[in-house]
C-alpha cells in the first residue's frame, strides 16, 4: 500500500465504486459478478435471463488483471439455473451463492523453475 493509499484509508476518503452501465449478453467463458459472487458464463444463457441478472446487478467483468477475491458459484447450480423457469430463478441463485467458494487468487511466477541436471 502506498503512502496516498494508506493517507486515503486512514481518513476515509474513499469513494464507492458505480455500477457500470448495463451491457449486451457476454460471450460464452465470460465471467460475470455481483459484489463478491462471480459466475461463468455457459451456453445456454438466455437474453432474459440475461437481463433478469442486470436487475439485480450482475455485469460483466472488464477489466483485466483482476485481483478482487470472488466467491464462484458452482457450475452445476448455473446450469440448473439457466434451464429453470423464471419462477424459480430467485431461489435457485440464492442456494447456489450459499454453495459458492472462494478460490484463493493465483500467484504466477515470473519465470518457471528450470530442472538442472549435474
Amino acid at each position: 500500500m502506498g503512502a496516498f493509499d494508506g493517507f486515503r484509508t486512514l481518513f476515509n476518503i474513499r469513494k464507492e465504486r458505480r455500477r457500470p452501465p448495463r451491457g449486451p449478453r457476454p460471450k460464452l467463458g465470460a465471467k460475470i459478478y455481483l459484489h463478491d459472487v462471480r459466475m461463468v458464463v455457459q451456453s445456454g444463457l438466455s437474453d432474459e435471463l440475461w437481463d433478469w441478472l442486470q436487475e439485480l446487478g450482475f455485469r460483466e467483468v472488464t477489466f483485466s488483471p483482476d485481483r478482487r477475491r470472488y466467491r464462484d458459484l458452482p457450475r452445476s447450480m448455473v446450469l440448473q439455473l439457466y434451464d429453470a423457469p423464471r419462477d424459480e430463478w430467485r431461489p435457485l441463485l440464492k442456494q447456489a451463492i450459499r454453495e459458492s467458494s472462494v478460490r484463493p487468487p493465483v500467484k504466477l511466477s515470473s519465470r518457471p523453475a528450470r530442472a538442472t541436471s549435474q
